[in-house]
């Protein structure tokens, strides 16, 4: 799969680059304050990244001043595995490349099926901020090189915590964390209950034919 630019017009439709603020003191605190794992980590809410003067500009702008949790997605990922959306935008803050795999929730199909084909691939340098919008389906960011990636993620207070209730039948079914709907491949190793629906290749950005 071609491996296009945030900054390339085809990538309005899923989000688009965060401008205006200067997220220095966040990239720094997500390089000097988070591991790299050999696997893939998430915590959604890190304090030493939420009292940035980054994070407090992303809330009262970007959020609209609505309470928001700062976290991190870091590792070494290659695979598409599954794709997520929630009722929200999400901020994700490269503070080294990588490469995010995104489609749109409105070619998913009335039975919660999405083809993999659908979806493009593009390079976030390290410094840039993109807004994903809440339609945009996405999963872990991939690793642009060897050296893996460390991703801040950047979303409303309480998404991606264990839910509080069951939810069962039609889109329900999807809902695995608070604010999170999740469509998973069968080949994603993903935990038992999972809503397994991509149809077509788990895609794998080392297949990539230009970065």
């Amino acid at each position: 799969m071609e491996i296009k630019k945030v900054t390339d017009p085809s990538f309005r439709k899923y989000g688009r680059v965060v401008e205006g603020i200067d997220f220095t003191d966040l990239v720094n605190a997500i390089k000097e304050k988070t591991p790299l794992p050999e696997g893939v980590a998430y915590e959604p809410s890190i304090a030493e990244l939420e009292a940035t003067q980054s994070a407090k500009e992303l809330q009262r702008r970007s959020y609209g001043e609505l309470p928001i949790q700062v976290g991190y997605c870091n590792g070494h990922n290659y695979k598409l595995n599954a794709v997520e959306y929630h009722r929200s935008s999400e901020i994700n803050v490269a503070a080294t490349d990588a490469v995010l795999i995104v489609g749109m929730q409105q070619d998913v199909t009335d039975d919660f099926t999405y083809d993999t084909a659908k979806m493009e691939a593009f390079l976030v340098t390290a410094g840039t901020a993109v807004e994903l919008y809440a339609t945009t389906l996405h999963y872990a960011p991939c690793s642009a090189d060897d050296g893996g990636f460390k991703v801040g993620i950047v979303l409303p207070a309480g998404t991606n915590y264990p839910l509080k209730e069951s939810h069962d039948g039609w889109e329900d079914s999807l809902i695995t964390a608070q604010n999170k709907w999740l469509i998973g491949h069968a080949e994603g190793g993903l935990d038992a209950g999972a809503h397994i629906g991509l149809v077509g290749k788990n895609l794998d950005i080392r297949e990539s034919c230009e970065k």
